[in-house]
């Protein structure tokens, strides 16, 4: 079993930064895959970033791609979200995932463990 909290939203005008983090507990928080998602208001929950097991791979979703970086500590038992150059189209509540395999998914239905959100806003 796997419990994971997200923390690090706020409001920011557009161009700024934010860092997100997830913390997660549990005894097989090495194992899992983890990823983030958004759901903006009226819209279904889409993926962002995504990372494996040991960190050496991470997918983006194309729209955050150059901008967002996706990481983790697994000494922490903490996975974070970089999220840089923010537009108004970022403008969501932030979920984070993690997945019972070590595998980068994009899927937001392969995903067994999730957080309650963190919004972010990000006025123009």
């Amino acid at each position: 079993q796997v419990q994971v909290g997200e923390s690090g939203g706020g409001l920011v005008q557009a161009g700024g930064s934010l860092r997100l983090s997830c913390a997660a507990s549990g005894r097989t928080f090495r194992s899992p895959a983890m990823g983030w998602f958004r759901q903006a208001p009226g819209k279904e929950r889409e993926f962002v970033a995504a990372i494996s097991r040991s960190g050496s791979s991470s997918a983006y979703a194309d729209s955050v791609k150059g901008r967002f970086t996706i990481s983790r500590d697994n000494a922490k038992n903490t996975m974070y979200l970089q999220m840089n150059s923010l537009k108004p189209e970022d403008t969501a509540v932030y979920y984070c995932a993690a997945r019972s395999s070590g595998v980068v998914s994009t899927s937001l239905n392969e995903y067994d463990y999730w957080g309650q959100g963190t919004q972010v806003t990000v006025s123009s």
